[in-house]
């Protein structure tokens, strides 16, 4: 096993404390003797979602050597509420330890710089590896089977249960629903996101009347995996989201029979074909659907797309976005989206309204596929201001409603109210508040029924005829900004190839290497793809203060000659990081994606 530097990990320590561990808090003395995984994340992440499930098979079969803790670390304000985390930890399935840090204090002891973020730690207590983003579990899995070889054979490996304490369940007919349809019937269909069903109420929106679904997670014809959108198809059927299964499939509320129309149950990963047999395809992520234009369109929030799927030729493609993550309006090829979430079809059949959700965004695209932003600004700036749209904000919406006069009801999730967009006036207004996670809603008879996710239900309520005053508040999304000085900056976006594997070159160049700033102005050079993971960047000295966005890809394979067709693995990840320009700040830039930097 080759040498690695000694660096002490440094302590957990969180303002909220402690979660799934029966109330006791931990330190890293108390993990002496396991391989202790990190995981920095925060609950809006479509991508620290993606990396919970590539962990979970390792935390099983590793469950008396390993131990995986949970730094929650916020982006958004509301995620800083202890409630909210306690929620997202039951919502998503988290089975281990979690530290509430909701002043990002261990992230800062642990130069994190991205969400999601994983740190490995010896029995020892010693850092090991660090990797950035998605794809880092087959790396982390051999990392953790040599720790566990050499430290047996030093004696300071311990075996045993780890420190998770699961809390205990409550009995709710639904429990965290994503969104909900209203079928011909009358009734409500609705997503029941934690327990892997579908569920049909009757009219009254309460009464169970039927559930669809094993309950545990699994791809099979009676299983899903957090489910989230669904649509009615024009032959009586309901496309349905499967998350988690990076899959559609379909429901026919009369037969009860559920089928896999799209997907393959596998993640898409850069590289993977973008159009062709549905079945043959893999998706990421798919958050919501609707029937629009003669298709279904899907939010596929994993890769910051708008996909289509054909029920009548079985085909699946691309039809906006470029998967870079952002907000960049224009010919749907050229858009930016940042974690599409929910969709809806006008009354008018026009525009499709999208929840654009971590761009705190409300959008459309039309029928001559083109994107527009009604409200919304970017990554970093999100609140609860009504007004006009250019000046309004939203926190995190996950879900659009069309309403009859043209304009859209927005599910703002993370500011707990419902609000509208008047195309007509350009206004936004709320017509609630005091809703808990809003992430859909439907119309009923002149009524709209939201899915508060937070409260396990469904709520009526009567459309209002004047807006509810709020008090406006604006937020930009806080960390620390490095220091760096004018001029001349190196990126070096750092990546070391697992231990038994090499960089993927049979095909060409195999990273990639995508820069971009908000302000653009703040980059006089040095924006642009290309392949190389070092870059000399030129900072304008006139802007003090920026974003710089870098998105880098590598892939590696398994370097072993006798293996004709060796597995492969993508590494990924987005970083925006806050520059303040100052004269005697650093020349260089690094970033790691896999390894330890050391410069």
């Amino acid at each position: 096993m080759a040498k690695r530097a000694r660096v002490r990990a440094p302590e957990l320590v969180g303002k909220g404390g402690w979660l799934n561990t029966g109330g006791k808090d931990l330190t890293l003395a108390d993990l002496r003797g396991k391989c202790v995984i990190v995981d920095f994340w925060t609950f809006c992440c479509v991508n620290c979602l993606h990396v919970l499930d590539e962990l979970r098979e390792l935390e099983e079969k590793h469950r008396d050597t390993v131990v995986i803790i949970g730094v929650h670390s916020p982006k958004f304000v509301h995620e800083a509420e202890h409630q909210a985390v306690v929620d997202a930890v039951e919502r998503y399935e988290v089975h281990h330890p979690v530290l509430d840090d909701p002043e990002l204090a261990t992230w800062k002891q642990y130069a994190v710089r991205a969400w999601p973020t994983l740190v490995v730690i010896d029995p020892e207590g010693y850092v090991v590896a660090q990797h950035a983003g998605e794809g880092h579990a087959h790396a982390i899995w051999k990392l953790v089977e040599e720790l566990e070889a050499e430290h047996a054979a030093k004696g300071t490996l311990r075996r045993g249960d780890g420190p998770y304490v699961p809390p205990e369940p409550e009995a709710t007919d639904l429990r965290f629903p994503g969104k909900a349809l209203l079928l011909p019937s009358g009734n409500f269909l609705v997503s029941d996101s934690t327990r892997h069903q579908l569920v049909e109420l009757a009219a009254d929106g309460e009464s169970v009347l039927r559930r669809v679904g094993s309950g545990e997670r699994g791809f099979g014809p009676d299983s899903f995996s957090e489910p989230q959108g669904l649509a009615l198809l024009p032959d009586g059927r309901v496309i349905v989201a499967d998350t988690v299964n990076h899959a559609l499939r379909t429901y026919d509320p009369v037969s009860g029979v559920v089928e896999t129309v799209a997907g393959t149950g596998r993640q898409w990963w850069q590289g993977s074909p973008t159009s062709g047999p549905a079945l043959e395809v893999d998706l990421s992520s798919p958050w919501d659907v609707a029937y629009f234009d003669g298709q279904v369109w899907i939010a596929m929030a994993g890769v910051h797309q708008l996909w289509t799927y054909d029920p009548e030729a079985g085909v699946v493609a691309v039809a906006a976005g470029t998967t870079n993550e952002g907000l960049v309006d224009g010919p749907a090829a050229e858009a930016w989206f940042a974690q599409p979430s929910g969709l809806a079809a006008a009354a008018d059949g026009e525009r499709l309204w999208i929840a654009d959700s971590e761009t705190s965004a409300l959008r459309w695209i039309d029928r001559d596929r083109v994107v527009h932003t009604a409200v919304g600004t970017g990554l970093f700036d999100f609140g609860h201001r009504d007004g006009e749209a250019q000046q309004a904000l939203l926190q995190h919406p996950l879900g659009v409603t069309a309403l009859p006069d043209g304009s859209v009801a927005v599910s703002d999730t993370y500011n707990h109210a419902l609000r509208r967009y008047d195309p007509a006036s350009g206004e936004v207004s709320t017509l609630a508040t005091d809703l808990r996670e809003p992430s859909d809603a439907v119309l009923v008879d002149g009524d709209i029924v939201v899915v508060e996710s937070a409260r396990h239900r469904l709520t009526r309520l009567r459309l209002p005829e004047e807006a509810v005053r709020v008090e406006a508040v604006a937020h930009r999304t806080q960390r620390a900004a490095t220091e760096v000085a004018p001029g001349p900056l190196e990126l070096d976006v750092v990546f070391q190839a697992p231990a038994g594997q090499k960089l993927d070159t049979r095909y060409g160049p195999s990273t990639r290497l995508l820069v971009s700033a908000t302000p653009p102005e703040l980059l006089l050079s040095g924006d642009g793809a290309g392949t190389d993971l070092a870059r000399p960047l030129e900072l304008n000295p006139a802007v003090q203060e920026g974003v710089l966005h870098v998105s880098a890809m590598a892939a590696s394979c398994d370097d072993d000659p006798s293996n004709e067709y060796p597995a492969c693995h993508v590494h990924q990840q987005d970083w925006g990081v806050p520059l303040r320009l100052s004269e005697g700040g650093a020349g260089r830039l690094a970033l790691v994606l896999a390894g330890l930097d050391e410069g």
